[in-house]
C-alpha cells in the first residue's frame, strides 16, 4: 500500500510543481494573449472560458475520483496541462485556443484550479488527525505560495532576459506557455509515483449519494454557495488582470511585476503558517472571518494610492492577510464532512468557487482598460467579500470541527 510519508511529500512536490507552472504561467499569460492580436473583450472571455471548463472538469473528475482512482484522475488532469500548454504554444486559432481554455485546466490567477486541489486534500486528510490537519493544510499551501512565487519570479526574470537578448516580445511570452507544458510532464510523473495507500476506501454507509454526497450535503450545499461568492469578488482581481492593471497604470516592466508577485505569494503562503496558530486558540471560522475583513478594506485602497511605491506597498500589506482563510476554511471543509463525503465535498465546493468565478474576468478585464472605472474591480471586489465575511460568520460559528468540540 506504500508508505504515508512518501504519498506526503509527493503530494506536497505535486503542489509545489503545479503552483510554480501556475504563477510562471499567470503572469504573461494575458499579455500572450493581447499579443496574439486578440482584443480585450476576447481575452476576457477566454479568462472566463478557462473557469467555465475548470467547473465542467473539477465537478466529473472530483465526484467520481473516489469511485474510479484517486491517482488515474491526477493524472488525466497532469496531461490536460501538456494538451494545452501545447496548443497555446503552436497556434494563432482561436477556436483551437479556445478548446485548450476550456479543457486546459489554465489558471490565469496564478491560483489553484482544477480537480488537483480536492483529490489532494482528501488524500492528505486520511494521512494526519484531526489535531494536525488544518497546520499540514497551512504547510501546504504555503509550498504552493512559495512555488507561486518563485514561478512568478522566475518569469519576469526569463522573459526580461529573453527581450534583453533581441528575442521578439510575443515569442518571449511563448517561452511561459511551454515551461507551463513542461510542468505537466512532471506531475503526471509524480502521479504514477503515488501509492495505492492515497486511494478512497470503501464505505460502509448505505444512505443514498448525489454528487458524491449524503450526510453532509446540507452543509455542503450553504458552503458552496458562500464560496462562490467569494471567488466571484475574487475573480475581479486575478493575478493576470493585476498584473495588466499594474501595466496600465504605471508601465511597469516584466521583471518589476515578477518581483511583485514574489513577494505577494510569498507573504501570502508564511500568513498561512501564522492562520493556524490563530485557529488554535480561536477557532477555525473566526480565524477565517477576523482576517478576512481587514484584508478586504486594505483592497478597497490599492487604487486610491497616488504612486506605483504605495500601491505596490497597499497590495503586499494586503497580501500579508489575505491568504489566512485558505488553509482554515480547507480544513474546516474536511473536519465537517464524513471521510468518505471529503473528495466530493471539496470538489462541489471548488465547482462552485469556480462557478462564482466566471463572469467577473470579462467585465474586470473591460473596466481596466477605462481610466475613469480602473477602480471599480477593486471597490466591488472588496466590498462583496465583507459581504461573504458577514454571512459566513452568522450561518456557520455555531459549527464546529470535532477537534474544537473535543478541545474547546
Amino acid at each position: 500500500m506504500g508508505h504515508p510519508r512518501t504519498d506526503l511529500a509527493l503530494l506536497f512536490s505535486s503542489r509545489a510543481f503545479r503552483l510554480f507552472g501556475y504563477g510562471f504561467l499567470s503572469v504573461h499569460l494575458v499579455l500572450y494573449l493581447t499579443g496574439l492580436g486578440l482584443p480585450g473583450m476576447t481575452v476576457g472571455l477566454l479568462l472566463s472560458l478557462t473557469l467555465l471548463g475548470d467547473v465542467a472538469l473539477s465537478l466529473l473528475i472530483t465526484t467520481s475520483a473516489d469511485r474510479l482512482g484517486r491517482r488515474r484522475m491526477l493524472l488525466f488532469g497532469a496531461l490536460l496541462i501538456v494538451f494545452a500548454g501545447v496548443v497555446l504554444a503552436s497556434t494563432r486559432s482561436l477556436w483551437l485556443i479556445a478548446v485548450a481554455a476550456l479543457v486546459g485546466v489554465l489558471s490565469p490567477s496564478g491560483n489553484e484550479v482544477g480537480p488537483f486541489l480536492s483529490i489532494e486534500q482528501a488524500a492528505l486528510s486520511h494521512i494526519v488527525p484531526d489535531s494536525q490537519r488544518t497546520r499540514l493544510f497551512a504547510w501546504y499551501n504555503l509550498a504552493g505560495s512559495l512555488a507561486t512565487a518563485v514561478g512568478a519570479l522566475t518569469s519576469g526574470l526569463l522573459i526580461s532576459a529573453l527581450l534583453a537578448s533581441g528575442a521578439a516580445r510575443q515569442e518571449a511570452y511563448r517561452s511561459a506557455i511551454l515551461v507551463y507544458a513542461l510542468v505537466g510532464v512532471v506531475l503526471a510523473l509524480i502521479f504514477v509515483c503515488l501509492s495505492g495507500a492515497v486511494e478512497a476506501r470503501p464505505s460502509a454507509s448505505s444512505a443514498p449519494r448525489r454528487l458524491g454526497l449524503h450526510r453532509s450535503r446540507p452543509a455542503v450545499l450553504r458552503l458552496s454557495g458562500l464560496f462562490a461568492l467569494d471567488a466571484f469578488a475574487g475573480a475581479f482581481l486575478i493575478q493576470s488582470l493585476l498584473a495588466f492593471w499594474l501595466t496600465l497604470r504605471f508601465a511597469v516592466s516584466p521583471a518589476a511585476l515578477g518581483g511583485v508577485f514574489f513577494a505577494a505569494n510569498l507573504l501570502a503562503g508564511f500568513s498561512g503558517l501564522v492562520a493556524g496558530r490563530l485557529a488554535q486558540r480561536f477557532g477555525l471560522i473566526n480565524t477565517m472571518v477576523f482576517t478576512h475583513l481587514p484584508s478586504n478594506i486594505l483592497l478597497m485602497l490599492v487604487p486610491l494610492m497616488p504612486s506605483l511605491s504605495t500601491t505596490v506597498a497597499m497590495l503586499l500589506l494586503r497580501f500579508s492577510i489575505s491568504q489566512m482563510d485558505v488553509p482554515t476554511r480547507q480544513s474546516y471543509m474536511m473536519a465537517v464532512v464524513s471521510p468518505d463525503e471529503r473528495s466530493a465535498a471539496a470538489g462541489v465546493t471548488t465547482t462552485a468557487r469556480s462557478v462564482g468565478a466566471l463572469l467577473s474576468p470579462v467585465l474586470s478585464a473591460q473596466w481596466m482598460a477605462v481610466p475613469g472605472l480602473m477602480a471599480v474591480p477593486f471597490l466591488l471586489a472588496g466590498g462583496l467579500k465583507i459581504v461573504y465575511d458577514v454571512l459566513l460568520y452568522r450561518g456557520f460559528r455555531a459549527v464546529k470541527p470535532p477537534e474544537e468540540v473535543a478541545d474547546p
